[in-house]
């Protein structure tokens, strides 16, 4: 991920991890779908509680998921109703500046549609949504759904600016696995602006239809550093594993642009028409994105989930970002992810596999970015700024020098990062 240039001396020990999701412990919302089907079904999500709610649509199968510990909400259409509904839109005309997705929550279709859209292509789509039943619904949304070239370390070609995601491995050669609207196959990749720094080449590529393509470094291999994504500050997260996104889950997304943000998944399998073309299958959430962070990594609690795809609004006043989910392009690519095996520091549960909860998302007030632990040592390679600023190292030294312009700049990097993303001076890895 073009990391392992700014990692200094000792940096987390990378592995390969084999293409799985994080197991739950017990029965999770999803294996209590799998288990009563998609006929009694309509999904499940993550609870403010933390805990599994169930969409479910008779008495026996809510009392099924009471006693397995998850929360039961009876809705009136199925995920069978659902999918078929999506089904039916797929098949209309397509229009571009759409997009859809099921809402779990709240037993609906929302169909989103962006200021691009005419008049008589919104009206011909209304009326194929009133056709399917009152549970689709349409909403217009400020914006453009567009693809959000560029990203979290940026990567460089002739086509443009954009992200490395994660690097992976084929247990042969390492590569790094971005979004597929990048670049096609063969693209060249470089690590500067001058383009003096060759990085590798894109060899294979899959867009629309889905949005993910692997880079292969000049090489061969990723390089120290290879399980840490970049989050901004001169700062990482250790990644340990990848999962499939939950509904209400915490999610954080990193991207060269807009930096690092947060907010939720609101949808699954959700359908977007870009001017280039359909990509469906993705994660939909709340998570603002801009141009410049596509290919960048969504994560939580330190496992991967997706890479950015596209998206609309900005992270002023808000947007809907949607994501490629890692596991299918794993699995497609047939590349596992290279995790970081080390959690130094006094780190807690040093571990390169995922744990359980991520599994089933964690409870949106515990969400946090992912594991914490100093990527290299404090004594040699760090600024007296970076020292000042590591929490650790407060004590009653700083007081001595508080009047100082030092300690003024200081104080105020510290409150500023307390006030827009606190959780990364606790979460993150600081690199050299």
């Amino acid at each position: 991920m073009v990391t392992q240039a700014a990692m200094a001396s000792e940096p987390p020990a990378a592995s390969a991890k084999p293409l799985s999701t994080a197991e739950a412990a017990g029965d999770s919302g999803a294996a209590l779908v799998a288990k009563l089907g998609t006929a009694r079904t309509a999904g499940s999500w993550t609870g403010r509680d933390g805990r599994p709610v169930v969409a479910v649509t008779d008495s026996g199968a809510a009392e099924a998921v009471r006693r397995a510990g998850a929360e039961a909400k009876v809705v009136s259409h199925s995920m069978n109703e659902l999918k078929s509904a999506t089904a039916t839109l797929r098949s209309a005309p397509r229009v571009a500046g759409t997009a859809w997705a099921v809402d779990y929550r709240t037993n609906r279709v929302v169909v989103e549609a962006d200021s691009t859209v005419s008049a008589g292509d919104w009206s011909r789509m209304t009326q194929v949504a009133t056709g399917i039943g009152g549970f689709v619904h349409m909403e217009r949304t400020k914006g453009t759904f567009t693809t959000r070239l560029n990203g979290a370390q940026p990567i460089l070609s002739t086509g443009g600016r954009c992200s490395a995601g994660y690097n992976v491995t084929n247990g042969q050669s390492d590569f790094i696995l971005t979004a597929g609207h990048c670049g096609p196959s063969g693209s060249i990749w470089f690590a500067d602006n001058q383009g003096d720094q060759q990085l590798g080449k894109t060899v294979s590529s899959t867009f629309p239809g889905n949005d993910f393509s692997l880079v292969q470094y000049n090489s061969g291999k990723a390089g120290e550093g290879a399980g840490v994504v970049a989050i901004g500050g001169g700062k990482g997260v250790r990644i340990t594993g990848v999962a499939d996104a939950k509904v209400g889950q915490r999610v954080f997304r990193s991207g060269s642009t807009s930096g690092l943000h947060d907010g939720q998944v609101t949808g699954l399998n959700a359908t977007v028409n870009y001017p280039e073309g359909t990509v469906t299958g993705l994660i939909q959430t709340n998570v603002c994105a801009e141009p410049g962070d596509s290919g960048g990594p969504l994560f939580s609690d330190g496992i991967a989930l997706g890479v950015t795809s596209g998206g609309s609004g900005d992270c002023t006043t808000g947007g809907t970002t949607f994501f490629q989910p890692l596991t299918k392009a794993l699995a497609a690519l047939n590349v596992r992810l290279l995790v970081s095996a080390q959690n130094a520091g006094g780190a807690q549960n040093p571990s390169s596999a995922p744990s359980a909860a991520p599994a089933q998302g964690a409870a949106p007030s515990a969400a946090t970015p992912g594991s914490s632990a100093p990527v290299t040592g404090t004594a040699q390679g760090q600024t007296l700024l970076a020292r000042l600023t590591d929490t650790r190292n407060v004590g009653p030294g700083l007081l001595v020098i508080a009047g100082s312009l030092i300690a003024l700049v200081a104080t105020r990097y510290i409150r500023a990062e307390q006030d827009r993303r606190a959780y990364q001076r606790y979460y993150s890895a600081t690199w050299g």
